[in-house]
């Protein structure tokens, strides 16, 4: 997958407050510095199963734990074979992690910084002074000038390569084991990998803080979005006003923002009848809790009608989301309102699709739907900094390392989400395997065809027709 641009890249940090600031200046007055991450920066905080997890993963693998208490943490999710995230701490990347589908495992990659807040116990080699300097400055550690080697490095294992007293000089992989490495007069012991020159300033901070720091910028932001809103409405007169909610926590600051615009208007869902129990819930506490009207469309048993004949969707063939969203939204629109105007939490650095879709829009499968995007140009972090701010209910899936709402078996979702809603939701994820192996066998597929998940993908273009 290549790099994509969707949008400006806006992360900056406070050295002062030690936050993520989404702006130049921070609320405590200080100037920020830009913190270097990969395209397309759609950079979101870190919960607690999430430093969890990573935690476990450097444990695993340099043990030691990486994330201290009382650290703020954030993640960007970069283009991969997979899933893979950086990981952002005291304003700079100190690792990555991925998931490897053909291994069904998890792989930590260190950057130096991570040595800043937990040093390996495991994984390290150490490299003479000599050495020092043309490895900072992108050289492979060679024979003559290792030291030493922690005995359990294994030939392409990820290492830290340290000097001898014991600062940290660079990262990268090992060619060869460490019994190897100590036979060896000659040829490369590691490779370095080449990062980008940055600062890392640990310290202490929470999220009630972030949103502090984030004050003028939120503010900004929200009297945008409201503005949009009132603009739009004042456009188009007489077109009944609603907030198409998902139970995900772009609709949710959607909903937020058209509250304070125009006041109450009804939420209208989707139910596709696929969603995760925790969305449904979700979706009732937030109409209890702004005390809104709830119109609500239902697939019934479309979609496994359409499955007898479709098979299951792809991300190429999507045709899911004709069936159990625009559809039944076209018939409740047509029924309840004859036309409506929709706001809609859709942002631009969520695809390329949606970054190239105009702020307003009808979808030409939903003519009568006209449709309307406040928070476009929000990353998911000034989302979750706003919801933070306003104790707004969002969805507790992000909370267990589910970052997208939606169908439990959506094909857009990435084999590590597979893998976490498989341990999470058994019951569920047999009943689809069980859909899947009938269709298997209905049209005489090998076995991969469901162990790969090779059904996610069918070999066109992506189907982005649902999005615009």
């Amino acid at each position: 997958m290549s790099k994509a641009f969707l949008g400006k890249l806006v992360l900056n940090w406070c050295d002062k407050c030690h936050t993520p600031v989404l702006g130049k200046k921070c609320f405590c007055g200080e100037e920020t510095r830009s913190v270097s991450i990969t395209p397309p920066g759609d950079i979101r905080p870190a919960f607690k199963a999430d430093i969890d997890h990573i935690n476990d993963l450097y444990l695993k693998q340099f043990g030691e734990k990486l994330v201290p208490e009382g650290h703020i943490v954030i993640l960007n999710k970069i283009p991969d074979v997979d899933r893979m995230e950086e990981v952002i701490m005291g304003g700079a990347v100190v690792c990555a992690y991925r998931y490897i589908p053909s291994e069904k495992r998890w792989e930590l990659l260190p950057r130096v910084h991570a040595a800043k807040y937990s040093k390996p116990k495991y994984k390290y080699i150490v490299a003479d002074d000599g050495a020092v300097e043309p490895i900072k400055k992108g050289s492979s550690l060679l024979a003559p000038g290792l030291v030493d080697i922690e005995e359990s490095v294994k030939a392409d294992d990820e290492v830290f390569i340290l000097s001898k007293s014991g600062e940290c000089i660079a990262v990268g992989r090992s060619r060869v084991s460490a019994k190897e490495a100590k036979e060896m007069d000659r040829g490369p012991v590691a490779k370095t990998r080449k990062t980008k020159p940055d600062v890392c300033v640990p310290g202490e901070a929470s999220w009630e803080k972030a949103v502090g720091a984030n004050t003028n910028i939120l503010n900004n932001a929200e009297s945008e979005a409201v503005n949009f809103v009132k603009s739009v409405v004042s456009k188009n007169p007489g077109l009944q006003c609603n907030v198409s909610y998902s139970g995900g926590k772009d609709s949710l600051a959607t909903l937020l923002i058209v509250l304070k615009a125009i006041g109450k208007v009804p939420v209208l869902f989707s139910d596709t009848e696929l969603e995760f129990p925790e969305t449904y819930k979700n979706v009732e506490e937030v109409v209890e809790k702004y005390g809104l009207d709830i119109v609500r469309t239902g697939a019934g048993e479309t979609f496994w009608e359409d499955f007898e004949v479709e098979g299951p969707p792809a991300v190429d063939v999507r045709w899911c989301c004709k069936v159990c969203k625009l559809l039944p939204v076209k018939r409740i629109i047509e029924e309840k309102w004859g036309e409506c105007l929709s706001f809609i939490g859709q942002r631009k650095y969520e695809s390329l699709a949606r970054m190239k879709s105009p702020r307003v829009w009808r979808n030409y499968k939903v003519q009568v739907q006209l449709s309307a995007a406040p928070i476009q140009h929000w990353t998911a972090l000034h989302v979750f900094l706003y919801l933070f701010r306003e104790k707004a209910p969002y969805n507790i899936l992000y909370k267990r390392r589910i970052d997208r709402i939606g169908c439990f078996m959506c094909p857009s979702s990435d084999l590590a989400t597979f893998e976490i809603i498989k341990a999470e939701y058994p019951d569920l994820w047999k009943m689809w395997e069980e859909k899947l192996y009938y269709w298997m066998n209905k049209q005489g597929l090998s076995e991969d065809w469901v162990k790969n998940a090779e059904w996610r993908k069918r070999g066109g273009e992506d189907d982005t027709s649902s999005y615009t």
